[in-house]
């Protein structure tokens, strides 16, 4: 139990009716769980206004009721009313949990890409130099040994302190988690201050209805991080780094290829091996290092650069970086999968025309025999994002394999016949098999040595969403299925 004035401290807020000494015994902003006793946050949503059931809720037994606009409820309601309640939820969650944020170090990671690879390595890197970390991201939250599939790369500002008290208790000493522009913009993670907040790039992206309603609008909010954080390491090569830190609190440092870049990149090679494929580089600056990571691509050295870039600051020993990133993977990031000491497989969440394109592009520079592309692209989404990824496939791929992704309730011949519209923009090669199993079937078996054959778009994704239903499909496992039935003459 706690008193409201001390949950809803350091809020700019005003006592409609009631005070600040009304007891609270939960904290709620969902109406459906709202009981007796409890602060109702109503909360302004795309689809609800929390502020229509302000009745029900007093009617339920809440003590008080946060608003940002006019109610009318009983009047041994207590009402507060505040400028932004998404705001002051951020505030009464970590009140409520004991600001867990303060007894450990925080790490928050901004970019349109690279977030979830580089705070999986972040979490490499500190757990071989002997740290116990959690992990709020994309595919998961990480508490101990507990795995949460994650809804939103970054959670409501109850959920993330939630998880921090968690963390807290089971003993993490640092938090490394991905901060989007819609988290930062809805004040999601307000109520406390990064230690450490990295932004790695900016390219257009969500923009559009429920998003941002322009280009400049989601850049803003991700300079957001950078007046709450306490040093601030960003990209010097992203031509926006700028205006990124524009109004920033925090201390700077920069990383990148750039010469005056405080920690840089030097050497870069392209490592190739049968069924491997990885990048060397020197770091050099802030650190002076030689590093090997087994995830190709230059994207991958920002990544293991903004990871080495923070680790630094936690007096992580050389042996450890080097160490902790030769095997940092992410489950559905450019996933390799031994299959054939011929040709390398991979598994890679890119489901939209840029993020495969930036994959088919880095793949090209390690020159293989042919670039087998398999992908499908979901039901019920944007028919330009199924032609803009059909052409891209079809420019870059060698072979485009044709296949389901999540149908949902469109049919997957539909969905390829628009695939197949864009592939018709270019000369691009294709194969249709609507079955994924059959379609990874006749990759493996249709492959050649020097090949590289990437599954794009399920990537962390164990499942298929077919008419409102999601049943078990995890590419590992047809991949191993696959293997076995070839290797008994199936």
């Amino acid at each position: 139990m706690e008193k409201l004035g001390k949950l809803l401290e350091g809020l700019d807020c005003t006592f409609a009716q009631g005070d600040a000494e009304t007891e609270i015994t939960s904290l709620a902003y969902d109406s459906r769980k709202v009981e007796k006793g409890c602060l109702f946050v109503c909360i302004e949503g795309a689809v609800a206004d929390g502020h229509a059931f302000a009745e029900e809720a007093a009617r339920m037994g809440a003590a008080a009721i946060l608003v940002q606009k006019d109610v009318t409820v009983p009047a041994d309601v207590t009402v507060v009313k505040t400028a932004d309640t998404r705001y002051g939820l951020a505030l009464a969650s970590a009140a409520w949990f004991g600001h867990p944020a303060r007894e450990m170090k925080i790490i928050g990671v901004t970019g349109t890409k690279g977030k979830t690879t580089t705070t999986y390595m972040v979490k490499s890197i500190l757990e071989h130099a002997g740290y116990q970390v959690g992990l709020i991201g994309t595919i998961e939250a990480v508490i101990g040994d507990k795995a949460i599939p994650a809804s939103n790369t970054t959670p409501e500002s109850y959920v993330i302190q939630s998880y921090f008290r968690q963390m807290a208790d089971s003993g993490c000493q640092c938090v490394v988690m991905e901060v989007s522009s819609q988290g930062l913009m809805m004040h999601r993670t307000a109520g406390f201050t990064f230690d450490f907040g990295i932004f790695t790039n900016l390219e257009p992206d969500h923009i559009g209805p429920n998003e941002h309603a322009s280009f400049e609008e989601y850049l803003a909010c991700k300079a957001m991080l950078f007046s709450q954080c306490r040093v601030g390491i960003v990209n010097r090569d992203d031509k926006h780094w700028e205006e990124i830190l524009k109004g920033h609190t925090c201390k700077v440092e920069t990383f990148g290829f750039s010469e005056e870049a405080d920690l840089r990149a030097t050497d870069v090679r392209l490592v190739k091996r049968p069924g491997y494929l990885g990048v060397s580089y020197r770091a050099k600056g802030l650190v002076d290092l030689d590093v090997e990571i087994d995830v190709p691509g230059k994207f991958s050295v920002y990544n293991s650069l903004t990871a080495i870039a923070i680790c630094r600051h936690f007096q992580v020993e050389a042996a450890h970086i080097k160490k902790a990133l030769e095997g940092a993977k992410v489950k559905g990031r450019i996933e390799m999968v031994k299959v054939s000491d011929d040709f390398t497989l991979m598994i890679d969440y890119a489901h939209n025309a840029m993020s495969l394109e930036s994959l088919l592009v880095t793949l090209k520079e390690y020159e293989p025999k042919r670039l087998v592309c398999l992908f499908g692209c979901g039901g019920n989404r944007s028919k330009m994002r199924r032609y803009e990824m059909g052409e891209v496939s079809g420019r870059l791929a060698d072979l485009s394999i044709l296949t389901s992704d999540n149908p949902r309730f469109e049919e997957p011949q539909d969905i390829l016949d628009d695939i197949k519209a864009g592939i018709a923009k270019t000369d691009g090669e294709y194969v249709e098999i609507i079955d994924r199993k059959e379609a990874i079937r006749y990759a493996i078996s249709h492959g050649r040595p020097g090949d590289i054959i990437v599954l794009a778009g399920k990537g962390h994704e164990d499942y298929q969403e077919i008419k409102g239903k999601k049943y078990p499909m995890d590419e590992r496992v047809l991949i191993q299925e696959v293997l076995k039935e070839l290797a008994a003459g199936e």
